[in-house]
C-alpha cells in the first residue's frame, strides 16, 4: 500500500478499531494486518507516536490490565475521540466521492 496514502489515514484506522473495542498495541497491529488481507503492516515506529498524540489530544486514554501473558496497555476511545472519528469519517468520505467522481472510466 502507498505509505503516504495511509500516513493521512493512520488516525481513522486506529479510531476505528478502538471504537469496536479496548486493545493494546499489538494487538491492534495483528487486527490491521489481518482486516488488510496482509497488505498493511503498521509498525510500533508509526503505531506508539500516533497513540501518545492521540492520547494526548484527549481521542484516547490507557489503562493497564494484568492478562495471562503479563501487564498490558490497553487504549480505549472517548467521547472526543468518537467525535474526531465521525469528522474524520466525513471528510474521508468526501474525497472518496471525489476521487470516485474524478476518475472516469477508471474505476
Amino acid at each position: 500500500m502507498d505509505r503516504e496514502i495511509m500516513k493521512g489515514s493512520i488516525d481513522i484506522l486506529l479510531l476505528n478499531l478502538l471504537n469496536e473495542s479496548d486493545m493494546y498495541g499489538y494487538e491492534m497491529v495483528k487486527v490491521l494486518k489481518e482486516k488488510s488481507e496482509q497488505l498493511y503492516n503498521m509498525g510500533e515506529g508509526t503505531l506508539y507516536p500516533a497513540l501518545k498524540r492521540m492520547e494526548k489530544k484527549g481521542w484516547l486514554t490507557s489503562y493497564w490490565f494484568e492478562t495471562n501473558h503479563g501487564r498490558r496497555k490497553y487504549y480505549r476511545i472517548t467521547d472526543d475521540g468518537k467525535a474526531e472519528l465521525a469528522k474524520k469519517l466525513e471528510e474521508w468520505n468526501n474525497v472518496h466521492n471525489l476521487i470516485t467522481k474524478t476518475s472516469g472510466d477508471l474505476s
